[in-house]
């Protein structure tokens, strides 16, 4: 039987945009509509009057489930919440958010309801316990992180291998060889939080490929943390002339005890950051930064989320969408040169 998400393919379009051109619920263009009603004819499509009864029963909301942590950076996570809030506003959606504390509970609760036709997932670990909840109630979900198996669920994030790449290589290519990753704390990496795992993944292999010599830090993010992390560095590698930051609240103090220790950035060390741009330029001096749009991916979680909707309400198996995002290498003003040995 022809699918919704076999006329969305052959019309080189989303599935949402085949249910909104059958529906007329929503404005698009003239040509879209003229391609996705020859794709009807063509491959003989025709709606199941089951399936279209279930859905006139939606909810019409989507539940967002938000992480609840201290070691988060929250004015990222407001960031996608906020876009997955106006996308969905602009398919018709409104949004439910819920907290993560209750993890698999939570996942539960929200499908037996029935309050929410589907879930946008934020705060993806590599092993979450909620994804095979999610498989055993049948509920359509997107994943905003990657999970070692997501089988059945569409998923989308930054590209954070990519961005630990690019970290590498931009150090690599200014000539330094001795490189400290400062991480967020170690909770991050005890609970496989998949944006930090993949992040040093990426940098670990191209650091090895271009010959760096690297540590890996965790570090809570205030500034006696900070303080504590950046001695043990220069104590096991007095050398290190390169630092890789993936924690925004590291970032601060650790440019602070530079200049008080005597270590002037970027004629001394090399700092580079992965976050936002407007994080970066607030530092003096301005931060050389990898960044993705947390904007980016509120949209595209809502795009996924609906074209699953759109799909399993005319009978269709929603297809298994995977969406990484390439990162953005800015060169600003905390990278340079390595300094020459004495």
């Amino acid at each position: 039987m022809v699918t919704i998400a076999d006329v969305a393919r052959h019309a080189g379009v989303s599935s949402s945009t085949v249910s909104y051109v059958l529906s007329g619920k929503r404005a698009i263009s003239e040509e879209t509509r003229r391609r996705v009603r020859s794709s009807v004819r063509e491959l003989g499509y025709h709606p199941n009057a089951g399936a279209r009864a279930l859905a006139a029963r939606r909810s019409h909301i989507i539940a967002l489930m938000v992480p609840l942590r201290t070691d988060v950076y929250v004015p990222v996570m407001m960031e996608i919440a906020i876009s997955v809030t106006t996308a969905a506003r602009q398919h018709g959606y409104d949004v439910l958010l819920i907290t993560n504390d209750e993890g698999p509970d939570g996942v539960r609760r929200i499908a037996a309801s029935g309050l929410a036709d589907g879930l946008i997932l934020m705060d993806v670990e590599l092993d979450d316990e909620r994804i095979p909840v999610l498989r055993a109630q049948g509920t359509q979900a997107t994943l905003i992180g990657l999970a070692d198996d997501a089988r059945g669920l569409s998923c989308v994030d930054h590209d954070f291998v990519a961005a630990g790449a690019l970290c590498a290589d931009h150090l690599a290519d200014l000539g330094h060889r001795e490189i400290a990753f400062i991480g967020y704390g170690s909770g991050v990496y005890h609970r496989h939080a998949g944006y930090a795992e993949r992040t040093l993944a990426g940098f670990r292999d191209r650091a090895g490929q271009r010959g760096l010599r690297f540590l890996h830090r965790t570090c809570e993010g205030t500034y006696e943390s900070t303080a504590g992390t950046l001695a043990r560095v220069l104590a096991d590698r007095p050398g290190t002339t390169g630092f890789v930051v993936q924690n925004e609240g590291a970032i601060g103090p650790l440019l602070t005890l530079l200049r008080t220790g005597g270590r002037t950035v970027p004629e001394d060390v090399s700092v580079i950051a992965l976050c936002q741009d407007q994080l970066a330029e607030q530092f003096a001096p301005r931060l050389t930064a990898v960044t993705g749009s947390a904007q980016e991916l509120g949209r595209v979680a809502v795009e996924q989320i609906v074209g699953r909707l759109a799909a399993a309400s005319e009978g269709g198996r929603p297809d298994d969408d995977r969406a990484l995002l390439t990162p953005t290498l800015t060169v600003r003003e905390s990278t340079g040169p390595a300094p020459l040995l004495p």
